[in-house]
């Protein structure tokens, strides 16, 4: 969820506001805009520009730079052991802690990090199925859509709120995701043909119902909600004619925080300050004001964007970290071993020869195998930089049943000659979506 998506008179990039919950929400609320009406969100930096990497960096203050895939922290047996995150203190301080998703926790590590740090109960797509959440044959987009997703999450905030300890629900949504968001049964036709937009729209009212319902609780009063997006849009258009000079930043407010900020300036900040800056949002006090690469933004202390620049602190961050090698301890050998043995589909792709004119790279998919559960799509995720802060996504088409074919257009990289790396994805008849294959193309 980007600020992006609201109309340029509230501080986003469309003529038509999309998210008019979501702004009404942040402009009467938190999102440290001083005293502009403006959406002010939280940049995504390099190392947390897909979803496991920004639950990460916002509950560690760290980027998530590894030396395996992205998302191959599931292959591994513990997630950075050693460091202190968000889950760890409110253990620490008697919390506790429930992470809700409708996609399967495995995924990407998610289960194994909030497992790791701070003993999280795990409510997932899998955790529905096998407990008459959800019908047993029941699975639509990554798992269950976001309507049963609220309505799950206020029978637990219920349940919660009756202990003795207090409690952090941990919720991620999942329609928004690409390609062009999931259309549940609620989704408005406001924008016609435009799904995406309506898909955004239709979870921006659904935020809106559930903070109104948390607000109306007996535990509301001592209750900070924080709101956030993970990470830019993954949808390969709905940003197309964004301006280029215009800055996409994810959504964040921050609602009922028992803390007082110390200026009335507009902060500039990222992703990385939502840690300290939840903590202190529910009554913490930090000694510097400052947790991992995460400055607390109700302080005057200046966020590492403020005091160096947002070109600056991305430069450094690309570069790569003996501390943060150190710090996640990845076991490649075990990484390998659960590559090789995977029966997942899997598919040939190959490049042409790069066309200087048009400034594109042909690519063809070709020999897919083990799909049986049917083909809705193939894409190819496409990136320059090790931390894919330059994803783009190129939708295939289909020839000849059984050959996918697209073009990859470069133009909008500073320039054409450098080693691009190419994943392809495919999306099954259950929605389900696979690393069906990788390679890299040079152009020189």
């Amino acid at each position: 969820m980007e600020m992006t998506y609201a109309d340029k008179e509230n501080g986003g990039a469309f003529k038509q506001n999309v998210i008019p919950e979501l702004t009404q929400l942040a402009q009467e609320n938190e999102d440290f805009s001083g005293e502009s009406s403006k959406l002010n969100g939280g940049y995504s930096m390099p190392g947390t520009t897909w979803t496991m990497g920004a639950m990460f960096a916002q509950t560690s203050g760290l980027p998530l730079n590894i030396s395996i895939s992205a998302n191959g922290m599931d292959t591994q047996d513990a997630f950075f052991p050693g460091i202190t995150t968000l889950g760890d203190i409110l253990q620490n301080e008697g919390y506790s802690q429930t992470l809700l998703i409708g996609s399967e926790a495995t995924f990407g590590g998610r289960k194994l990090y909030f497992t790791d740090h701070g003993h999280y109960d795990i409510i997932d797509y899998d955790y529905a199925h096998d407990n008459g959440m959800i019908p047993e044959d029941y699975k639509v987009w990554w798992g269950y859509e976001d309507e049963k997703l609220f309505e799950f999450a206020k029978e637990k905030l219920l349940e919660l709120s009756q202990q003795d300890n207090p409690f952090n629900l941990t919720m991620l949504t999942v329609d928004t995701h690409f390609e062009d968001g999931y259309v549940c049964d609620i989704c408005p036709d406001t924008f016609g043909d435009n799904q995406y937009a309506n898909v955004m729209a239709c979870s921006s009212s659904q935020v809106k119902e559930f903070i109104d319902w948390v607000q109306q609780q007996d535990f509301a009063a001592d209750t900070t909600i924080v709101i956030s997006g993970d990470h830019p849009t993954m949808d390969s258009d709905f940003c197309e004619d964004v301006d280029e000079d215009y800055e996409r930043r994810v959504y964040t407010t921050y609602i009922n925080a028992n803390a007082e900020k110390q200026t009335e300036e507009k902060r500039n900040y990222t992703t990385f300050d939502n840690f300290p800056t939840t903590l202190v949002a529910m009554g913490a006090e930090i000694e510097g004001d400052r947790l991992g690469l995460g400055t607390n933004l109700y302080s005057t202390q200046q966020t590492l964007t403020e005091q160096f620049g947002i070109e600056k602190e991305e430069k450094e961050l690309k570069s790569k970290s003996k501390l943060l090698n150190k710090m996640a301890q990845i076991n490649k050998e075990k990484y390998d071993e659960a590559i090789a043995a995977q029966t997942d589909p899997v598919a040939e792709v190959k490049t042409g020869k790069y066309n200087a004119e048009t400034e594109e790279i042909p690519i063809t998919v070709k020999e897919v195998q083990y799909a049986d559960k049917g083909i809705q799509s193939i894409m190819a995720a496409v990136w320059k930089y090790d931390d894919q802060s330059d994803l783009q996504w190129v939708p295939l088409a289909m020839y000849d049943g059984d050959i996918w074919k697209g073009n990859i257009n470069i133009s909008g990289y500073d320039t054409p000659k450098g080693a691009y790396n190419i994943h392809i994805y495919l999306v099954d008849g259950n929605g389900d979506l696979y690393n069906i294959a990788c390679t890299s193309k040079t152009v020189k």
